[in-house]
Parts: structure tokens; C-alpha cells; sequence
């Protein structure tokens, strides 16, 4: 949105300038680039709902998204760690079963050996 306010700014005397010329189509080819750049702001706003942001409104939002993604992002390292934790944890718990799973069926194999001599 910035950017169109930018480009529709910048654009503004030409865009002027092609209306006063009656639409003309040399006008139009010659300011191609611009009349393009002016109608794409203009359809932008024509898009978003209600008045139009100034710059400085759109720099005040942009802070306070940032600010909330800085927020948001320490929540996500914190909750990030707490899932690696758990992950090593649950893995420590799975070789300790399977060890002792593994003992359980390594004795029951001895124990078979025994019978059978």
C-alpha cells in the first residue's frame, strides 16, 4: 500500500495531464509507464475498504505489526525449546524401554538355551 501511495503521488500531474489531453492516445503512448503505475495505485485503493492510509499511518501500523512479531517470536522460540526438550526426553524414554526390552528378551533367550541343554 505504501508503494501505490508513493506511485499514485508521483504520478499525479501526468495522470492530470492525460485527462486535460482528452484521453489522448499519443499522450497515453508517451506516458505509458506512468498512466499504468497511476491506475494500479488507483485500483488498489478503489480495493481497500474505507479512506485511504497516509504514509505516516501506514509507517505507525508497520511498527506495531513488527513490534508484535518480536512478541510473538520469543513465545515461538520458548515454546520451540520446550518441544526439543520433550523430543529428547521422549527419546531418552524409548532407549531405556527398548534396552530393557531388549534384556527382558535376551534373558527369556537364555533361559530357553538353558531348558534346551
Amino acid at each position: 500500500m505504501q508503494k501505490h501511495i508513493q506511485n499514485y503521488a508521483k504520478t499525479k500531474e501526468v495522470y492530470a495531464a492525460y485527462r486535460k489531453s482528452g484521453y489522448s492516445k499519443v499522450f497515453y503512448e508517451e506516458h505509458r509507464a506512468e498512466i499504468t503505475l497511476h491506475k494500479a495505485a488507483k485500483d488498489a485503493f478503489d480495493a481497500a475498504d474505507g479512506k485511504v492510509p497516509t504514509i505516516k499511518e501506514l509507517r505507525a501500523e508497520y511498527a506495531q505489526v513488527l513490534n508484535r512479531k518480536k512478541a510473538d517470536y520469543r513465545e515461538y522460540r520458548e515454546a520451540r525449546q520446550l518441544m526439543q526438550e520433550m523430543l529428547r526426553a521422549q527419546k531418552n524414554v524409548e532407549m531405556f524401554y527398548g534396552e530393557e526390552h531388549r534384556t527382558e528378551l535376551e534373558e527369556a533367550r537364555h533361559r530357553s538355551e538353558e531348558k534346551q541343554k
